[in-house]
């Protein structure tokens, strides 16, 4: 989830402040030196005129004041020196960058370089190339969150929750998000390939009435899975009618094209006078925060669809925009464990005003904020800086929302193409027009 883009980041900007300054006073002592006008600065006298190199940082940004700068140079400079190979400086660089945003231990708190910065901006806008899937960390494993509909990942049969165990040969165990990313993107037309562990159904016992797992069939089925990338151009809202008169509407994620979208299919809609509402939230793996509050908004009017807390306070609550013109409307939310982030706040909002019924299974558990900052170089910063809770105070991280009636889709019900979550919608619908 993407909020606002206000720089956070003070201890990212102190070593990049220093190091942007290092170059910056190579390149201008360059410059004067031709023109005539002073000669070039040496490295130590650069380093000398560098506020914050030395054995202090600057002032106000480390509450550890046993913390000593000096020690980063002093490495900086043993590994220049004594690596057996030329050191890259600008690896060294993005990897102290790095570095310092994975010591923190959170898997959507991350660094990213120019390429990847780049790659990550250019999803949001709706159009990439790659296979289509997004992908998140759970339970310590990479795993796809939801295959995009009508994509090469969605074609080839990955299915939201399988595991990643390797990509193109290359194992994920330890693998950030952002790594996979990169080795999974490509140009159209090349190929990656996946290799997938998905657990089976679980299989119910003869003696209780309650699912469970055997100890086989908790063993993944491992396959490989070869992919064929594509340009991806993402639509993030659309309409069908699976009866004449119950519109189905399908967010497939929060993108920047998503409100102006989504009031488009809005009025569409209406314009039909429909006696229900299907909102389909599968398989979305969420976006920015404000085009939430407008999906939501169309039932819940300018209520709270979400609060934020920040080390166990509430600092703030956002509302829903526009005029709740389906609160009148009965409305299902369809939701599977690939809907995460924005879907699940606007899922979570519908379900604690009543104004939806939540069919399908478990949510994904992404409910934390991460503020996305740009660097001059071109790289950016993603930082978890909250979590999210429901209207009703209710925890969506690592926990996901329970739907309302539970509803499975197969793998045997993609590949027959059946779909019993949608069938059931369409049942709820039937009994609540005759009560």
């Amino acid at each position: 989830m993407l909020n606002r883009q206000n720089p956070r980041f003070r201890t990212l900007q102190l070593i990049s402040a220093i190091l942007a300054v290092a170059i910056g006073s190579f390149l201008l002592g360059g410059y004067f030196a031709r023109a005539g006008a002073t000669g070039a600065l040496t490295g130590t006298e650069v380093q000398k005129s560098l506020a914050g190199v030395g054995s202090k940082p600057l002032g106000g940004t480390l509450s550890d004041t046993s913390l000593q700068f000096s020690q980063f140079w002093e490495l900086w400079k043993l590994l220049k020196l004594k690596y057996y190979q030329d050191a890259s400086e600008e690896k060294m660089f993005y990897g102290a960058m790095q570095g310092m945003a994975d010591s923190l231990g959170d898997p959507y708190t991350t660094f990213f370089e120019p390429v990847i910065a780049k790659e990550f901006s250019d999803s949001l806008k709706g159009e990439f190339e790659g296979i289509g899937a997004e992908i998140g960390v759970h339970n310590s494993q990479l795993q796809i969150i939801a295959p995009l509909p009508d994509t090469p990942a969605e074609k080839a049969g990955l299915m939201a929750g399988d595991y990643i165990l390797d990509i193109n040969g290359t194992s994920t165990e330890g693998m950030s998000t952002d790594e996979a990313v990169s080795l999974i993107r490509g140009p159209k037309g090349t190929d990656v390939t996946l290799k997938i562990g998905r657990l089976p159904v679980a299989v119910k016992s003869s003696t209780t009435k309650k699912s469970t797992t055997t100890a086989a069939a908790a063993e993944p089925n491992v396959k490989d899975y070869k992919i064929t990338r594509d340009t991806i151009i993402v639509k993030s809202v659309n309409l069908t009618w699976p009866k004449d008169n119950i519109a189905m509407i399908e967010v497939t994620n929060f993108n920047e094209d998503t409100d102006t979208t989504f009031k488009s299919v809005v009025a569409e809609a209406l314009a039909k006078n429909p006696k229900g509402i299907i909102l389909d939230l599968r398989n979305d793996p969420g976006g920015y925060l404000d085009r939430s509050t407008v999906v939501a908004g169309a039932w819940v009017g300018d209520q709270t669809v979400v609060s934020e807390r920040r080390k166990g306070k509430i600092v703030d609550a956002y509302q829903g925009s526009g005029d709740p013109v389906f609160k009148d409307i009965p409305t299902v939310v369809l939701v599977n464990q690939g809907t995460a982030s924005a879907a699940e706040i606007v899922a979570g909002a519908l379900q604690d005003y009543g104004l939806g019924e939540l069919i399908g299974m478990k949510t994904f558990g992404k409910g934390s904020v991460q503020d996305y900052s740009d660097f001059s170089d071109g790289s950016a910063i993603k930082i978890t800086i909250a979590e999210w809770l429901t209207p009703k105070g209710r925890s969506i991280n690592k926990i996901g929302i329970q739907p309302d009636i539970e509803v499975d889709r197969t793998a045997d019900d993609y590949d027959q193409n059946r779909d019993p979550q949608l069938d059931k919608a369409l049942e709820w619908f039937d009994k609540s027009t005759t009560k």
